[in-house]
């Protein structure tokens, strides 16, 4: 963690820390002082000695917060969180997103039932075509959605999605059901994450995806690829589609460096409802 960043304040402006999405983000399985989330927002009693002081608050002391994100849910309903629940902010509140978004589409329902669009286990390639499509039209609009609520301003760091058999791609080994196409969707949904952060000046990606490899349920297999000779541990909960504490203050750490390289952005001065008002004149404009 670069210390030093987190040793002199960033910003005296007014910041909303907004978390959207699914499990992870709201935490499931982890007393809430362990979510990523809690402690991006402030350091707990206990943690750890090369942490303590570096949080969001220690840096934005006019920070709030607000987690929107839900367990179980799916970019279908993230979507409309966003449209339905998120108000548009003041002009002189800029907002600091946090997202994970994607992941519960491609394994629920665990082969339970056929698959379709926001349950898609088991599916082919061909059949989940149309509904990768739609995950790419469903994030530009929460991107979009997003710009519009904070007319002050806003960054976006969003995560891909990380894979708990190392690469591997076999989920029998968890005694869940074959599914042969799992990787290459797996595959196609991480793309479109990862090609909205190079597309959109406001998103930025949390690579959540590199950093959990080599800490699932491959992880003590040396011959793997992406074993982990420094810290060959697993970072999963026993329902293995959340984290564990080690696993959520690795993704805090994550969002905590992608955070801070951005710094620069959140001392510039908040947007003029002037201003405001004719950016989202222009984003009228077709």
């Amino acid at each position: 963690m670069p210390r030093e960043q987190f040793a002199k304040i960033w910003t005296s402006r007014k910041v909303l820390l907004l978390g959207l999405g699914d499990s992870v983000t709201a935490g499931f399985g982890v007393d809430r002082p362990y979510s990523y989330f809690s402690r991006l927002i402030k350091n707990p009693a206990d943690e750890y000695d090369d942490m303590r002081a570096i949080c969001l608050s220690a840096v934005a002391p006019r920070l709030e917060a607000r987690n929107m994100a839900v367990s179980g849910s799916t970019s279908l309903m993230h979507v409309d969180t966003i449209r339905q629940r998120l108000e548009v902010q003041p002009n002189d509140v800029f907002g600091l997103v946090v997202m994970t978004t994607g992941g519960n589409d491609l394994i629920h329902n665990y082969g339970r039932s056929p698959a379709h669009e926001g349950a898609m286990y088991g599916a082919t390639l061909e059949q989940a075509r149309p509904w990768i499509a739609n995950f790419a039209k469903r994030l530009d609009q929460m991107i979009e959605l997003l710009r519009d609520r904070f007319p002050g301003g806003c960054m976006i760091f969003l995560a891909d999605i990380y894979d708990p058999s190392d690469g591997v791609g076999d989920p029998a080994s968890a005694w869940l059901p074959a599914w042969p196409d799992c990787m290459a969707i797996h595959r196609a949904y991480n793309d479109i994450i990862r090609r909205a952060a190079e597309r959109h000046k406001s998103v930025h990606l949390a690579p959540m995806y590199d950093e959990f490899l080599g800490h699932g349920v491959h992880c003590t297999q040396f011959w793997r690829e992406h074993y982990r000779a420094d810290d060959p541990h697993y970072w999963y909960g026993v329902n293995l589609e959340d984290p564990n504490a080690r696993g959520y203050d690795a993704i805090r750490r994550l969002f905590l460096i992608e955070i801070a390289k951005h710094a620069d952005e959140l001392s510039e001065k908040p947007r003029t409802p002037a201003s405001s008002a004719k950016r989202q004149a222009a984003a009228a404009i077709p």
